[in-house]
């Protein structure tokens, strides 16, 4: 039994988001990698290629000619009882999204990272989250990061939630590309024989090794199939719970818990809240520390997971607010924010009473927001409202060129 305290010993490298990523998959022992290079996540595929080939990770590693490839790869391994693990981005994920489908379908634990970055076209390098929303319904419990410890904590969680008897289901983890993916950082890394006693053998529902007679992916009625499809829907639902027990426990064990499902910042005495998600909410709380120290009475809601989306959580702290304004580095095209409108719909479900809440969408194709900029859409908001009037529910924040 794995005792709960704290780590005394800390072992601390300077590491890129990329690297967390791999040291994450390295200490959670996978035996299969399966990927394809494609900027900005090629770096986490290269530093698993390197700890195989020097010895420290012992596990095979399986060079494809596509993404589409890299998860199909990853999801055989994983159904033969494999801990497998693959990495992608943008036009990659797209291209692999037929097997991302598959996977949650089969219900089979499998942990990818997602190195965020714009869409194409037209051709673009730098991060939003766009392509991570795209996942939205694809069945997957998907969490994202503020910074690369979390990038890493996350990670190493993620085995742990897939492989629950209660999930069984894939997981995919976010971090912005560039912006974590390639800035070092210090991360703690935990002893490598507690992970070993926490994480514990691979767990999974069924495993198609030739022992016995097993039919996979056949044609079903649709009744069988809806039936299947409500399976996992219950299972996102009761990740939730699963999230916030592995969440406690790895705060137990390692000294680093973020809440579960969500991080709330100076909420409790909150007034106004303002939401957001990833790397840019640092700059958030920067701009929300300045506008406190001012007097305004405004907290932050930051979301970890948008799969399952934490409405409850969302309901308690945002239902009783004067005001919201949820920031989106994305949209859904012909509508608003995916947060926004994930917010809206659970607190109406909740029953909770919506107050004003604005949506900004900023920062897609990697335009780079400030604390400033946060600082002044956040204050505005707040003095639309003081002064009796009514903010724009939507708004499309664009920093023109320097």
């Amino acid at each position: 039994m794995v005792e709960k305290t704290l780590l005394k010993k800390k072992n601390i490298k300077p590491l890129t988001g990329n690297y967390a990523v791999a040291y994450a998959a390295k200490m959670a022992r996978v035996q299969v990698v399966a990927a394809y290079p494609i900027t900005p996540q090629t770096s986490i595929i290269e530093k698993l290629a390197e700890f195989i080939e020097s010895g420290q990770l012992e596990a095979t590693m399986i060079r494809v000619e596509s993404e589409h490839s890299a998860l199909a790869a990853t999801f055989g391994a994983a159904l033969a009882g494999a801990r497998a693990f693959t990495a992608t981005s943008s036009q990659g994920l797209l291209y692999m999204h037929e097997y991302v489908h598959w996977t949650s379908r089969a219900r089979i634990p499998v942990v990818m990272a997602i190195v965020t970055r714009a869409l194409a076209p037209p051709w673009n390098i730098w991060p939003d989250h766009m392509d991570f929303y795209d996942q939205r319904d694809a069945g997957w419990v998907m969490g994202f990061g503020m910074d690369n410890q979390e990038v890493f904590d996350l990670v190493l969680q993620a085995f742990k939630i897939s492989e629950d008897p209660r999930v069984y289901l894939p997981v995919m983890v976010g971090l912005e590309g560039f912006i974590l993916g390639h800035t070092t950082m210090p991360v703690e890394l935990p002893e490598q024989e507690l992970v070993d006693e926490w994480l514990g053998p691979r767990r999974q529902g069924f495993v198609i090794d030739g022992s016995q007679p097993l039919a996979h992916g056949n044609l079903a009625w649709p009744e069988d199939t809806e039936e299947m499809f409500m399976d996992i829907q219950k299972a996102l639902m009761e990740a939730k719970r699963v999230i916030r027990e592995v969440d406690r426990e790895y705060g137990e064990l390692f000294g680093r818990s973020y809440g579960g499902l969500v991080q709330c910042i100076h909420c409790s005495d909150a007034k106004y809240i303002a939401a957001s998600m990833g790397a840019w909410s640092g700059d958030l709380m920067e701009a929300v520390e300045k506008l406190r120290e001012e007097g305004y009475p405004v907290g932050v809601l930051r979301f970890r997971y948008i799969r399952p989306f934490p409405g409850e959580e969302v309901a308690e702290m945002i239902g009783g607010v004067r005001g919201a304004i949820v920031f989106d580095r994305g949209i859904s095209f012909g509508s608003m924010g995916p947060l926004y409108m994930e917010t809206v719909a659970h607190l109406a479900r909740h029953r909770k009473k919506i107050p004003a809440i604005q949506n900004i969408v900023a920062g897609v194709g990697g335009v780079n927001i400030e604390w400033t900029d946060f600082y002044r859409l956040v204050k505005e908001f707040i003095e639309t409202l003081e002064a009796g009037r009514e903010p724009e529910t939507f708004k499309w924040y664009h920093k023109p060129r320097r």
